[in-house]
């Protein structure tokens, strides 16, 4: 489950971009809710950085140990973290929730600590960004559905997924 893009691509994900380009660019990002993924792109094994690039929002240290990192690793599976935008008395949309996910990316002091442990990995601006537009839909049901099958899949939630 979840070890191609093409596996992904057929769960309605669109997008695809390299971190990268989205820090470049984010108006490629629909202005709607739903939910989101970063994927990785190859089967290599990942560097972990003892420092990430992730920001320290009301002075909290977003890294945590390399022995950690590499504990909580998926192998196969290429899908790192699951997030939503809006749902629920939110009004987030993907568009704006990912502009604060790439900003904590970029070290900025931003309110979005879910998913840090990315930001430890070296090839980060390589991992790459696809989206899920739920216009109709329930963002915060769609999240905890996709981590629950991960979950029964790999025993654990995604890499970047702390908690359900």
């Amino acid at each position: 489950m979840y070890v191609t893009i093409a596996s992904i691509e057929a769960a309605d994900f669109i997008g695809f971009h390299p971190i990268a380009h989205l820090w470049v660019d984010h108006m490629v990002i629909p202005a709607i809710k739903g939910i989101y993924v970063v994927v990785q792109p190859s089967d290599e094994h990942p560097v972990f950085l003892e420092k990430g690039s992730g920001g320290f929002f009301k002075q909290e240290d977003p890294n945590i140990a390399v022995a950690d990192l590499t504990d909580q690793w998926i192998e196969g599976c290429r899908i790192l973290y699951v997030g939503k935008a809006g749902g629920g008395s939110s009004q987030a949309t993907l568009r704006s929730r990912l502009k604060q996910y790439l900003d904590f990316g970029k070290g900025k002091p931003v309110g979005h600590r879910g998913g840090r442990l990315i930001w430890q990995l070296k090839h980060h601006p390589e991992l790459l960004v696809a989206w899920k537009a739920m216009p109709n839909g329930d963002p915060r049901g769609e999240e905890r559905q996709l981590n629950e099958k991960i979950l029964k899949c790999y025993g654990r939630l995604p890499f970047a997924n702390l908690k359900l």
